[in-house]
């Protein structure tokens, strides 16, 4: 089932993800993120905390379950407006490609508008794909998409925030593999209150070109 992973995983996937620079544009405008290596910090300290957060709830959303309670378990681990509201967007957007791409009646038992990385999970299950492909999609896709957007932003070479992101490759296993050995009732609950307040001064923002 590897290029049902690729394809969960794919930028190009019509998810609306494309929309959404995760924290990046407004790290940029604060200056924290403005070359090749700050910008390879922003990104190791978003998947160790969001990234994490995500693989775990993927895996759980993907073994199936109370998909309600793990909807409610993603927002207790969201202590941001801002956060909550973009990831229910993005989980929209990948119910609506999910069922035309993976129809199946696990989709279901999701509650209206669910966290991402649940919908994540269900899509995982969907496409045939295990508890680990989930979590490593979650931990990739944490730092895929604010590469990309800085690599717009800041008119920063391909080829670097590639080598950026490639390099990450280690990392991105170790938080799937974390969030696979996730217990029922233990989930990752790691946070970060920086990318919290970016995206509260973000949403605030009337020049923005992200929507998060």
């Amino acid at each position: 089932m590897t290029a049902a992973l690729l394809t969960l995983a794919d930028s190009r996937l019509p998810a609306g993800g494309h929309t959404h620079s995760g924290g990046v544009e407004q790290a940029i405008a604060a200056g924290l993120v403005h070359d090749p290596s700050s910008l390879a910090g922003f990104l190791l300290r978003r998947l160790q905390t969001s990234g994490r957060v995500a693989a775990g709830l993927a895996a759980a959303a993907c073994r199936g379950g109370d998909l309600t309670m793990l909807d409610a378990e993603a927002d207790a681990r969201t202590p941001s407006p801002a956060l909550r509201a973009a990831s229910r967007q993005q989980g929209r957007g990948l119910v609506r490609v999910g069922r035309r791409a993976w129809p199946s009646p696990v989709w279901d038992a999701l509650p209206p508008a669910p966290h991402h990385p649940v919908a994540l999970g269900v899509a995982a299950a969907a496409g045939g794909l295990t508890p680990r492909d989930a979590a490593a999609a979650a931990a990739y896709l944490s730092v895929s998409g604010p590469a990309t957007a800085a690599q717009r932003l800041l008119a920063m070479d391909p080829l670097t925030v590639a080598a950026v992101t490639a390099r990450l490759a280690p990392d991105i296993d170790a938080v799937a593999e974390g969030g696979l050995r996730s217990a029922p009732g233990s989930l990752p609950a790691d946070t970060d209150p920086l990318l919290d307040l970016l995206a509260e001064v973000h949403t605030a923002r009337k020049d923005r070109f992200f929507a998060s």
